[in-house]
């Protein structure tokens, strides 16, 4: 392996186990903790599967009992089994990087230069180290592209199974991946075209995607019931909460949520979403990885609930995107600046609201709504000034 990729991959390792170290000394001794309080309830979650009752005996563990299987060595082990697994998933991420930038013709040096944004991110880093489970599902998703653009379409149908059941939201990428599977339709008729679209390729993804994900839900369904429907997934369609956060509509929920109807308005929410990924599913969906950063970064910025750990959903997926884009870097610099500024200009009256009691609320929202405007911005700059490898091969050539 080549001397810089190993340098990269120590200095994330070193980085992130003296994090954890710094974690565990900060826990004991310190009255603000570093360890995320997720991990409490992932942690509680585990320890009702080896008691032989359900995770959801925890309150607000609102996930698929999966996780709390696979975190039951914090109880039969080491509390701390977690936190190393989440660091590993966080480091596989940035293998699968690197690799998937390999595929799509960049150079070992430049993908090393990508690799270490999501390497070296203090973001990921520290969402990782706290015990938040976000870069599992990373490394499902990246592996799920990974495998559909080396043509392993059916470890690509299982994976894609798999983390639509581990979070319902990369079901989003159903579409673009059915269209990029799908033969382009040609003048035959339209039953040809129904024929020629529904190809061996994407049968097959189709059907060994779903049976991963039925037989998983099936097979906790028939452990924890209505529970496991309610929690996984239902609870997020309907969910209505009110506490501030970067969503553009966490004060209209807010001043709703005595009404009646507040819960089909929660619904309602998510008709920008599915309009702006029908139609960015249509326009770019034979670049799967740039389609699917796109529709992430809609999905994210557009959700009822939006909060900064769900910027590893877009942020994992950034590195396959910046190889292509024809701007500068001080361009690419004044964009990120604007982006944490965004950030930085809700996190003020957000803390007077969250730590000092004072009714901000409405400020809150304006910030949100700001940090809507810069993301919306930042987004048409990258597809604006995107290109595709067929584009940058005719430059060349």
């Amino acid at each position: 392996m080549d001397v810089r990729v190993c340098v990269m991959f120590s200095a994330a390792v070193l980085i992130r186990f003296v994090l954890l170290c710094f974690g565990v000394y900060q826990d004991q001794n310190l009255t603000v903790k570093y360890t995320d309080v997720d991990y409490h309830v992932f942690t509680d979650a585990a320890r009702f599967i080896t008691q032989g009752t359900s995770p959801y005996n925890r309150s607000t563990f609102r996930y698929t009992p999966l996780l709390a299987f696979i975190l039951t060595p914090n109880i039969l082990l080491n509390v701390h089994f977690g936190k190393l697994l989440f660091c590993a998933a966080d480091l596989l991420c940035g293998l699968l990087v690197f690799r998937l930038l390999a595929l799509r013709g960049v150079s070992r040096s430049s993908a090393l230069v990508y690799c270490g944004l999501w390497l070296l991110n203090p973001l990921p880093i520290g969402v990782s180290t706290r015990g938040n489970a976000e870069s599992l599902l990373a490394a499902l998703v990246l592996s799920t592209l990974l495998c559909l653009e080396s043509k392993r379409r059916t470890a690509a149908a299982l994976l894609f199974g798999l983390s639509v059941h581990m979070k319902i939201y990369p079901v989003t990428y159903a579409l673009p991946i059915v269209l990029s599977l799908a033969k382009p339709p040609s003048a035959r008729g339209f039953l040809r075209n129904i024929m020629r679209c529904l190809n061996k390729d994407l049968v097959l993804f189709g059907a060994v995607s779903a049976s991963v994900f039925i037989s998983l839900n099936l097979t906790f369904y028939y452990m924890y019931g209505w529970e496991f429907l309610h929690e996984s997934y239902l609870y997020h369609v309907t969910r209505t909460d009110i506490r501030h956060n970067f969503s553009p509509y966490f004060y209209m929920l807010y001043l709703t949520a005595e009404r009646q109807w507040s819960a089909g308005l929660s619904i309602i929410c998510f008709l920008p979403q599915f309009l702006l990924l029908l139609v960015s599913s249509l326009a770019f969906h034979s670049d799967l990885p740039f389609c699917c950063f796109i529709h992430t970064t809609v999905f994210v910025s557009f959700n009822k609930v939006c909060t900064s750990q769900y910027f590893l959903w877009y942020l994992c997926l950034l590195p396959l995107v910046l190889p292509r884009l024809s701007f500068s870097l001080t361009r690419g610099f004044l964009m990120l600046l604007l982006w944490f500024v965004g950030q930085a200009v809700w996190l003020i009256p957000a803390y007077y609201l969250e730590f000092e009691a004072w009714n901000s609320f409405a400020v809150v929202w304006i910030a949100g709504l700001l940090f809507l405007l810069i993301n919306s911005f930042i987004l048409t700059q990258i597809i604006s000034h995107y290109r595709p490898a067929d584009v940058q091969t005719k430059k060349t050539n």
